[in-house]
């Protein structure tokens, strides 16, 4: 099956990015350099086009109550037009896929799901779903545009009428206009910085698009691919579901228990996730710095005297600490913050020391 292309791909070719496969999408890695498309998100604005991720919709009166059973987290703390950030779980707690919802009405749920995973994680839903709840798949209404970067709001209020000075992180706003286009506008992101992602239709985002990059001229707003937002993402201790979580790791030995809700009542895979909660953990999911200006990368063995204890989920070399990190799975015993371990990279141990995440946090 060939790769499929978002509505801008034929604005990312004719700017000249370099095109790679990711998640069955044809997609820019780099448009000029990834470090320039990096320090353009922590100093200024970088765009990102994210319309190969997933969009499902539920209404009817079971809406509500059939999010609830699928997710971790507490959907009915939400407010009107408030969203969070949870996982949908197997019985057995593994992660089926991490994602956003945002509530649009009492029975109104929007949630943003993974690109690679949309086609397997609405198989997932409909198989879950209660009756009365209208399950719309809406991946192919939208084109979804992230504007990130301490920079974003100035930009995107050039052609915005919304006060989004007035809008809070983890809050939509469902129905606005972007450069006289329909759109609807969430302050989320996966970059670690402020910023805004921008749902509008296919036909719209091409000029929705350029008119970001005109008001962002001269702002240092740059265009910026996959390459620059896998590593602004793991600096912010993002996790990337397919490498440093899937259906054989639990939200709790990711790290992300904070986003677990056992307290809400039944949902798939609480029951296991309460045991595992209430037996402790054997393995965690922890970031590490190396010791060493090598990069440990995805599958690199992690080590304890020598000995195998698990393997990088993730790493690159840091452009904003100027250090070389990632995230690892490892025995509860090797999680604590400074603990000594090594990555194997390229046949030698290369020190290595466990840290807190996230490894970096933007300005207040």
């Amino acid at each position: 099956m060939s790769p499929k292309r978002t509505p801008l791909y034929g604005v990312h070719v004719a700017a000249g990015a370099r095109i790679v496969e990711f998640g069955g999408w044809e997609m820019p890695v780099q448009y000029s350099s990834i470090l320039d498309e990096h320090r353009a998100v922590r100093g200024a604005c970088g765009m990102f086009d994210v319309s190969h991720m997933g969009e499902v919709e539920f209404t009817g009166p079971n809406a509500l109550a059939t999010v609830q059973r699928l997710i971790a987290n507490d959907a009915a703390r939400l407010a009107l037009n408030q969203g969070l950030y949870t996982q949908m779980c197997t019985e057995e707690g593994g992660i089926v896929d991490d994602l956003i919802i945002y509530r649009l009405g009492d029975q109104h749920i929007f949630m943003v799901i993974n690109a690679a995973t949309t086609d397997a994680d609405l198989e997932w839903i409909r198989a879950h779903g209660l009756p009365n709840t209208d399950i719309r798949d809406r991946s192919a209404d939208f084109a979804l545009i992230a504007l990130q970067g301490p920079r974003a709001q100035d930009i995107l209020s050039q052609i915005c009428p919304a006060d989004l000075a007035a809008q809070k992180y983890f809050r939509i706003i469902p129905e606005t206009r972007v450069a006289g286009r329909s759109a609807r506008i969430a302050r989320t992101g996966y970059t670690g910085e402020d910023g805004f992602e921008i749902f509008t239709t296919p036909e719209d985002a091409g000029p929705v698009w350029e008119a970001l990059m005109k008001a962002g001229r001269g702002a240092g707003l740059l265009p910026a691919g996959l390459g620059a937002r896998d590593t602004l993402r793991l600096e912010a201790g993002y996790l990337l579901y397919g490498q440093d979580m899937d259906r054989t790791i639990t939200p709790l030995e990711a790290g992300l228990g904070w986003s677990v809700k056992l307290e809400k009542g039944g949902f798939i895979g609480r029951d296991a996730l309460a045991r595992q909660k209430e037996q402790g953990l054997r393995r965690r999911l922890v970031g590490f710095e190396v010791m060493d200006r090598a990069v440990a990368r995805h599958g690199y063995p992690v080590l304890s005297g020598g000995a195998k204890i698990g393997d990088v989920t993730s790493g690159t070399f840091s452009p904003t600490l100027v250090k070389s990190i990632g995230m690892g799975c490892v025995p509860a015993a090797h999680a604590e913050p400074g603990s000594e371990v090594q990555v194997e990279i390229r046949g030698k141990a290369v020190p290595a020391r466990v840290v807190k995440l996230p490894f970096y946090k933007r300005p207040r």
